[in-house]
């Protein structure tokens, strides 16, 4: 099951905040960051990982329904690094590497 930006203003919430001032806390983070990719930059979060945008070449593809060849324009995606300490608690180690 998925982590929903519900479950995370709900976890927000059980912290004290009132319900509103639970959803404007995630709302203005999620904002924050989307506005800071937007803008081509990385947004890197210690001890938590790194969102970087990057730049796709124009490519050749195919349409996996038809199979028909087509031409992908080249575009920007957002990847995610994890840091080396979120990496370490979902493989269970507690040293570092």
């Amino acid at each position: 099951m998925a982590l929903t930006k519900n479950d995370i203003i709900t976890s927000v919430h059980e912290l004290g905040f009132t319900k509103k001032q639970s959803v404007d806390a995630v709302e203005s983070l999620l904002e924050i960051i989307k506005r800071t990719l937007e803008c081509g930059e990385d947004v890197l979060v210690s001890g938590f990982g790194k969102f970087c945008v990057k730049d796709k070449k124009q490519r050749r593809g195919r349409n996996p329904a038809t199979g028909s060849d087509l031409i992908l324009n080249e575009r920007k995606v957002v990847t995610f690094k994890c840091s080396g300490k979120l990496r370490n608690k979902i493989n269970g180690n507690s040293g570092s590497p």
